[in-house]
């Protein structure tokens, strides 16, 4: 039996004390573990849908309207599939928020804004203003289009990641050049273009995620991650 068998291997007592949860103190967002996010509740925060695990106490959940952004929200919504939906958690207790076992990043906005992948958004405070948009020239050739949940703002957001993030630095004389698929955020001050490679394109197919490419120009930072997600439109 080698050594991380007998490490692994638990009474029932010691498994409930290593694995039991813990207050930390850290406030409204708290790591339970690094792809589990806690959140102290009392009011309201918004959820990445489906991304609930377990609550404690008094919580209500109601799917994000559709006019919840007005008319133009709704539109939008009605185009795209829904790419990136939200739910509201409102009441006071525990509630617990997973994304198939990605790592959890813990962003404090003061007063900056940030764009998120829509697929990698997993909760954000009230105080913190929203939008979602769709990426501009992005038509049936990327799976699912590349919807954004712009978030301006103070208050804390909770994005995930597939493994470590890393972020690029863009300046003016060096544009950033991403995978779409493995693009997780960026700084609000970038407006990304998509850039189609042609040669690419046309030596792989149409279905070769290389041959396009998010572009960044400007001042600002690029988080990706080591993984190519692929986005499914949701009827």
């Amino acid at each position: 039996m080698s050594t991380a068998d007998v490490a692994n291997r638990y009474t029932l007592r010691e498994f409930v004390e290593q694995t039991r949860q813990r207050d930390r103190g850290q406030g409204i967002f708290e790591m339970e573990s690094p792809r589990l996010l806690e959140v102290n509740l009392n009011g309201m925060i918004w959820t990445k849908m489906g991304s609930m695990v377990s609550y404690l106490g008094n919580i209500k959940f109601e799917r994000e309207g559709v006019f919840e952004k007005g008319l133009g929200g709704f539109l939008k919504k009605a185009v795209t599939g829904e790419g990136a939906r939200l739910t509201k958690a409102t009441g006071r207790g525990k509630l617990y928020l997973a994304d198939y076992g990605k790592k959890v990043q813990i962003l404090k906005l003061e007063n900056e804004a940030i764009v998120v992948n829509g697929n990698d958004i997993l909760a954000f405070e009230p105080t913190v203003d929203w939008d979602i948009k769709m990426m501009k020239r992005v038509s049936s050739m990327l799976a699912g289009g590349l919807f954004q949940v712009h978030l301006r703002g103070t208050g804390m957001v909770a994005v995930t990641t597939h493994y470590e993030p890393l972020t690029l630095v863009v300046t003016p004389d060096c544009p950033v050049y991403t995978d779409p698929n493995a693009t997780v955020a960026w700084s609000g001050s970038l407006e990304p273009s998509l850039r189609t490679d042609v040669s690419l394109k046309t030596f792989f197919g149409r279905g070769s995620g290389e041959s396009f490419q998010m572009e960044f120009r400007g001042n600002g930072f690029v988080v990706i991650q080591p993984f190519e997600e692929v986005y499914h439109v949701e009827g």
